[in-house]
């Protein structure tokens, strides 16, 4: 185990992105794009759970990504910043029984889409700072106004379609912006 204790924070962000690749934010945007495809056909709860299933589906499909390139995911996964990384998604994923219950009291299933919306963009603060890369305050940001807009302003049926089109939308901002996954900063 390597002793990360005294080496300066530029050299951590570095093994951080050197370690991360652009297998998540793929699989982010395939399950969240076959969501999006999926709510126009199914009923609001199905769709709601389907948004509780994605937070679920998107690990182990990044990882599927990445045993088909031939890389293990966080390979080395040891250094602190990949562990606040990875500690922020449990933090995330301990405020998705709020969502649900909010959704259940108000009766309303769509909440429950709109919220993992917003915390799966929430989940990308932590990672833009452990990559020095501002990209990750930018999209949980934009991706927060965008599904909150969606949902104010996109009628129904087509309302959970528009916030899984703003999730999908960001990915893609992701995808473009960010700076390289997996190769050295």
């Amino acid at each position: 185990m390597t002793d990360w204790s005294s080496r300066p924070l530029r050299e951590l962000q570095h093994v951080f992105l050197s370690g991360s690749t652009n297998a998540m934010p793929i699989a982010g945007l395939v399950c969240w794009a076959a969501l999006g495809v999926a709510a126009m056909f199914l009923p609001e709860r199905a769709t709601a759970s389907g948004a509780l299933y994605i937070m679920l589906g998107v690990l182990p499909l990044a990882w599927l990504i990445e045993r088909a390139r031939g890389r293990n995911m966080f390979s080395g996964g040891d250094d602190p910043l990949t562990k606040l990384f990875l500690t922020s998604v449990v933090g995330i994923a301990i405020v998705v029984p709020i969502v649900v219950i909010a959704a259940n009291t108000a009766q309303a299933p769509i909440l429950v889409v709109l919220g993992m919306a917003v915390l799966v963009g929430a989940i990308w603060i932590p990672y833009g700072w452990a990559a020095d890369d501002p990209v990750g305050l930018r999209r949980a940001v934009v991706q927060a106004v965008g599904c909150y807009a969606a949902y104010a302003f996109v009628p129904q049926p087509w309302t959970a379609s528009a916030i899984c089109a703003v999730v999908v939308l960001c990915y893609l901002y992701v995808l473009v912006a960010a700076k390289k996954m997996g190769e050295p900063a």
